[in-house]
């Protein structure tokens, strides 16, 4: 497509048409010549706001990035209502392409109860592979807001699912023909569906019934990454076990292949919550269908303590995320 802002018989047909309208808070949406959205607000509501901007192919892009943002929305008990999209692709982007990411988010929202409400588009040289911000909104009653700073010492940290599902994932997909030289189809193809588990709405809303007092959803930098924000953002220390933390089979064996480690690699799908009963929310989450293990505990002070069976070590910093492995020099193998 040509540089500069999509034409407009372009971003009607192949944005504006993709979106549908679901949320009665949205008094303005998106159209042509419309440069503001407008939003309803009740007396006793807050609008949470989160932004999130997403780099890579046009295929699984759109949905993707709405599961990103609504999850981040859901980690402070927010309910996500809306989002504004930011498209900036490069010259060789067809407009199929565009339609095909843009009815990917569409799919999104419809599963998620989102709306999209506005944004822009634009074909720039500025890019050399499609990006998309999206800005989430959501709203949550005032007095049942939830940060990470509420975390205290003595409470237990649950995880959700299992980590590593968003990398394994992409691994999959970007690596599917070399992955079926070495690993049974079957292995791949489920890998390739836990794009399809990348929501945590359901077990936000199961914590915020049970009394969670924190949450944060586990993306760049992995469950050890999480881990560390959660207990730097409440200034409490970690006690947390290893071999408690839930991992798939899949994610282990194409980490080892590609020689990640699967502890450091984006994870959404997976929730990380604080609660003073970590067994009983357990309970909730799994009577939902929804896999959960308590793998530690806050402490007073600092030291955060990763056991491994009998081997003790201390957690580091979040470091660069290890899917950034795939496609750095001859990783491929």
């Amino acid at each position: 497509m040509k540089i500069g802002k999509l034409p407009e018989q372009v971003l009607v047909r192949s944005v504006l048409k993709q979106i549908g309208h679901r949320r009665k808070e949205v008094l303005m949406g998106p159209a042509v010549g419309q440069d503001c959205a407008a939003l309803a607000l009740a007396p006793d509501e807050v609008f949470l706001m989160s932004a999130d901007p997403i780099t890579g192919t046009v295929k699984d892009m759109g949905s993707h990035s709405i599961y990103v943002t609504a999850n981040d929305l859901a980690a402070s008990g927010a309910e996500p209502v809306a989002v504004m999209l930011t498209v900036l692709l490069p010259e060789e982007v067809t407009e199929s392409s565009l339609r095909e990411m843009m009815a990917d988010v569409e799919r999104a929202c419809q599963e998620l109860n989102i709306e999209v409400i506005g944004g822009h588009t634009e074909i720039t040289r500025a890019v050399n592979q499609p990006l998309l911000s999206v800005a989430g909104v959501g709203k949550i009653k005032k007095e049942r807001m939830i940060f990470t700073r509420d975390l205290q010492a003595g409470q237990d940290i649950v995880v959700t699912k299992w980590i590593g599902l968003e990398g394994t994932a992409i691994i999959a997909k970007e690596k599917e023909e070399k992955l079926a030289k070495v690993f049974p189809p079957a292995l791949v193809e489920t890998a390739k569906g836990f794009s399809g588990m990348l929501s945590v709405l359901p077990e936000a809303k199961i914590a915020m019934a049970y009394g969670a007092s924190a949450m944060h959803d586990i993306t760049e930098g992995g469950v050890l990454g999480a881990l560390w924000e959660m207990a730097e953002g409440a200034g409490v220390g970690l006690d947390v076990d290893m071999k408690r933390i839930p991992i798939r089979q899949e994610t282990i064996e194409l980490c080892e292949h590609f020689g990640m480690n699967p502890y450091l690699m984006m994870s959404s799908g997976s929730m990380m919550i604080a609660a003073d009963h970590g067994e009983g929310l357990v309970h909730a989450l799994r009577k939902e269908g929804i896999p959960a293990a308590v793998i530690g505990r806050a402490v007073k002070g600092n030291e955060r303590i990763l056991r491994n069976g009998e081997d003790i070590r201390y957690l580091d910093r979040p470091k660069s995320d290890e899917l950034y492995k795939l496609w750095e020099g001859d990783e491929d193998k």
